[in-house]
């Protein structure tokens, strides 16, 4: 019984995602085939989301399509950044090219080929939602998708753009 109350406790804990400071593992940016270390990639003072999703995720494409409908809208609301992280193999990469270009993704796209950043990040699945507040820290995360799932992550844009 302890180690269940232990266990819900940790769970519990760990949805509350205390903020906890970016990894500098390596990602590759797919259009311009740079290597740049993951907390480079963020911009201090702006709240980021990252989708981090694969070729074969069909739940991926969903969520990624349906914040990709409404980001232009969301922005008028609220100042903040959208990316996405593929955790595709590195053979993969052209495909995950031609898959964004394909989708008319105009938000910066990369590849985390070797899964580094998705150990440094401590997750096991995709689709996986991360939200990283203005002091370049990841302040919100969420794991899987169902439809309007979205709009959860745009008031949690809203509540942490606001302080």
């Amino acid at each position: 019984m302890k180690k269940l109350l232990f266990a819900i406790v940790c769970a519990a804990a760990a949805n509350l995602a205390v903020a906890q400071d970016l990894p500098n593992t390596q990602v590759k940016d797919v259009n311009t085939g740079k290597k740049m270390a993951f907390n480079q990639t963020i911009e201090k003072g702006k709240v980021t989301v990252v989708s981090f999703w694969a070729t074969w995720c069909v739940p991926c494409k969903k969520e990624i399509k349906n914040i990709s409908r409404k980001l232009a809208d969301w922005k008028k609301e609220v100042d903040f950044n959208y990316m996405t992280m593929s955790i595709d193999e590195a053979r993969a990469e052209g495909l995950v090219r031609t898959y964004a270009i394909s989708q008319g993704w105009e938000f910066p796209f990369y590849i985390d080929a070797n899964s580094d950043l998705k150990r440094s990040l401590n997750f096991q699945s995709v689709p996986f939602t991360l939200i990283i507040d203005k002091e370049g820290k990841a302040a919100w995360k969420h794991i899987g998708y169902e439809e309007g799932g979205e709009n959860e992550v745009f008031e949690k844009v809203k509540e942490l753009a606001k302080k």
